[in-house]
């Protein structure tokens, strides 16, 4: 947590406990200590982004994501750290510093939302917000032993009136949301309900029901240790999706071994819609105020997917049609799909600074991490276990706006794979 927020906090919750004092009634996550990364904005705080020339970026008004967690009751204890512009599968930066796995120092907390998973894991606050566009909230639970719900197209609101000036890219539009990361189900489940709604400076988002209708009994869930059978999954991550498979039988889950459609080509097409759109808009600030690491590390992403034009983005965005409906036709009879969240365990510190091979061999890991944004749909990360002092974890996708199933199936592994925290907050 890189902007400790005591003071303010401190009265907020004497202000939480006057309200009860008085009888006066109370949101579902009154005086829960709640952690905001620090790329989006809260009233008062910089919006930094892990940048050294945005440190004096002050927000005026909250994001939409933030007010909704206040309107719940949520006390806002501090700002946590995130790589230089948000775009890492490590938490590292020249402003903040680094943040490490409170499970192996050696091993990245995940990113970007690094700083929000490893104050959790911590004990440091009860939910912690994040964000994910190409797995940011998915792999730091997974990597610091969490659950990380991202939430699909269209749930959770979110608008950086800091950024007013610069309209997102319309890739970063269909494959960014917030979400949180929790220790326990129950406590992403409340804390979704507390985020999700509607907001006029977010039109994407509509509103909808948090449940569902209920599926067909036994709900069906499709289960892949080997995505696109493209190989390089560690024995450790197949044996933790085999055991979510078992937990969810045990539960009543008809579970199969079977993939949705093409799903190597719905992975790639993360990089055919992103590299020359919302990457594309990127690399001009990364390249006047970006630090070593994220210059570096993205630089690897350019070499290994070279600028195209506009044409090659638009393309892919109607390819991405034709497979969306392929999995929602599949996600009928199926309505839950298990994965690996990464193909392999949390990777060492900034492994991703050392050539474009290298990154490659990390790209393809993370797979699931890629496919999920492209298509907008809910997906939820969930601990099964510890081996060899690390966190292991599978990722359960649904359809759109089915959360709930999400929800459910994780609690359903969550009870039958309990999980320590390295510290525990009691």
């Amino acid at each position: 947590m890189v902007r400790p927020l005591h003071e303010a906090a401190l009265a907020d919750a004497a202000a939480a406990d006057q309200a009860l004092a008085r009888g006066q009634a109370v949101g579902p996550l009154h005086g829960v200590p709640v952690t905001i990364k620090v790329n989006v904005d809260v009233a008062g705080q910089p919006t930094d982004n892990g940048v050294v020339a945005f440190k004096d970026l002050m927000a005026t008004r909250d994001n939409p994501v933030v007010a909704g967690l206040r309107r719940a009751g949520g006390i806002v204890i501090g700002r946590t750290n995130t790589p230089g512009f948000s775009m890492r599968w490590f938490t590292d930066n020249a402003l903040h510093g680094a943040t490490r796995n409170p499970w192996d120092a050696g091993r990245t907390p995940g990113g970007s939302s690094g700083g929000a998973a490893a104050a959790t894991a911590a004990g440091i606050g009860a939910i912690a917000h994040g964000n994910d566009i190409a797995g940011s909230v998915r792999y730091p639970a997974y990597c610091c032993g969490l659950v990380g719900l991202r939430v699909g197209y269209g749930r959770v609101p979110a608008y950086n009136f800091t950024a007013a000036a610069a309209p997102r890219p319309i890739s970063a539009q269909l494959m960014a949301v917030q979400g949180p990361l929790t220790r326990r189900v129950r406590d992403a489940r409340a804390a979704f309900a507390a985020m999700a709604g509607t907001d006029p400076h977010d039109p994407r988002c509509v509103d909808l029901p948090l449940e569902g209708p209920e599926p067909p009994h036994p709900t069906r869930v499709a289960l892949v240790s080997d995505p696109a059978g493209r190989g390089g999954v560690a024995p450790v991550v197949a044996a933790a999706v085999r055991r979510a498979g078992r937990a969810l039988e045990a539960a009543g889950y008809a579970v199969e071994e079977v993939e949705p459609p093409e799903l190597g080509a719905v992975a790639d097409l993360w990089f055919a819609i992103a590299m020359d759109d919302a990457i594309a808009a990127l690399e001009p600030a990364v390249a006047q105020y970006g630090d070593d690491g994220i210059k570096r590390a993205l630089g690897f992403w350019r070499a290994l997917h070279p600028a195209r034009d506009t044409r090659h983005v638009l393309a892919a965005l109607t390819e991405r049609e034709r497979l969306l409906r392929l999995w929602e036709l599949f996600l009928v009879e199926r309505p839950l799909v298990v994965t690996p969240v990464s193909n392999e365990p949390p990777f060492r510190v900034d492994v991703d600074l050392v050539d474009a091979e290298t990154t490659r061999g990390l790209m393809a890991a993370q797979i699931m991490q890629l496919a999920v944004p492209v298509l907008g749909l809910p997906s939820i990360s969930v601990p099964t276990g510890v081996v060899d002092g690390l966190p292991t974890g599978v990722q359960i996708t649904g359809g759109r706006a089915r959360e709930d199933l999400c929800l459910d199936a994780a609690a359903a592994v969550e009870t039958a794979c309990p999980m320590p925290t390295p510290i525990d907050p009691r």
